[in-house]
């Protein structure tokens, strides 16, 4: 038994000398060079400042339309705030080269989770 799992284990690595097919090539992990790796990396700052900034500006709104927040009830506000956040972001990143049908789940929820968090820290900052 163990002779055939190896032998079925050699098989699928291509032999000494020979190439790998496009398939194997096209699913080993990609090199990036490193001007893919400062374009990535730019492309992250940019991505975090501009969910940075529309968070303080929602943080900002907050304060000034609702001050303490006591008589509404503030979660809302920020399911809206995040809501709101998100189409701007799907109007803003294209107009400054991101593409946004790259973005997965964890992309869409870490910006947003960005957004949520430097409002909830601009308005306390302001309520202080």
């Amino acid at each position: 038994m163990k002779n055939k799992a190896n032998k079925s284990k050699k098989e699928n690595k291509p032999a000494e000398g020979e190439k790998a097919s496009a398939a194997e090539v096209a699913t080993a992990t990609k090199v990036m060079t490193p001007e893919e790796k400062r374009a990535a990396h730019v492309e992250g700052i940019v991505k975090t400042a501009v969910a940075a900034f529309i968070g303080i500006f929602a943080g900002i709104i907050a304060f000034n339309v609702l001050g303490i927040g006591a008589e509404t009830k503030w979660y809302a506000i920020l399911v809206i705030v995040a809501i709101l956040a998100y189409y701007a972001q799907r109007l803003i990143f294209p107009k400054i080269n991101i593409d946004t049908k790259e973005f997965g789940m964890k992309d869409w929820f870490y910006v947003e989770f960005l957004v949520i968090d430097f409002c909830l820290v601009t308005w306390t900052l302001l309520l202080n």
